[in-house]
């Protein structure tokens, strides 16, 4: 019996905090799931109390499943360079400490050729006006996060964090990006 599902790649960002990214990129036609985690440190099994403190190296990242047939990499590279500040390093806002930086920890060796060419070209434009310290990286063990952040915008759309931070970066994508946005 044939597999008729489409093929499916796995994308790794991090930009800040991980219900940001996640929002955003739930809502991306191609995109099939989106996991709030932790990469990038050197402690196993990571939790959020232990990131937050600083010290473990990890990032809050997301990984992507998406259908390359309807979403590219590099497409969800513009919707990443769009919706953070690549130019400020361990900080997004408010959120300060190593676990906010910018990265893009590539699965294969294609996604890092082109996340390097994505941000060469955005640096020769002067795109952001300042370089951009976003790292590229070969992606190594991501950890999932724990269950309560995960679908965290659309459980907590209220909290005061959710209406001043991430509603701002989904409505911006929607804006933007307005032909990739799923159907609803």
């Amino acid at each position: 019996m044939a597999d008729n599902s489409p093929k499916t790649e796995l994308a790794i960002l991090a930009g800040g905090c991980f219900w940001c990214l996640e929002a955003v990129y739930l809502g991306a036609d191609g995109v099939r799931s989106v996991t709030s985690g932790y990469i990038g440190g050197h402690v196993d099994t990571p939790t959020y109390e232990r990131i937050c403190d600083g010290d473990t190296g990890h990032a809050e990242a997301v990984r992507i499943e998406f259908e390359p047939g309807v979403i590219t990499f590099p497409d969800l590279l513009d919707i990443f360079f769009a919706i953070h500040d690549p130019t400020t390093p361990n900080r997004q806002g408010n959120d300060v400490g190593t676990q906010y930086r910018s990265a893009i920890f590539a699965t294969t060796p294609e996604q890092e050729d082109l996340a390097r060419q994505k941000v060469a070209e955005l640096n020769e434009e002067a795109h952001f006006g300042a370089p951009i310290v976003t790292e590229i990286l070969a992606a190594p063990r991501f950890w999932p996060a724990e269950p309560y952040h995960h679908d965290y915008f659309s459980r907590n759309a209220h909290q005061p964090y959710c209406q001043y931070v991430v509603a701002p970066k989904v409505a911006k994508f929607r804006s933007k990006f307005a032909k990739r946005v799923k159907a609803t």
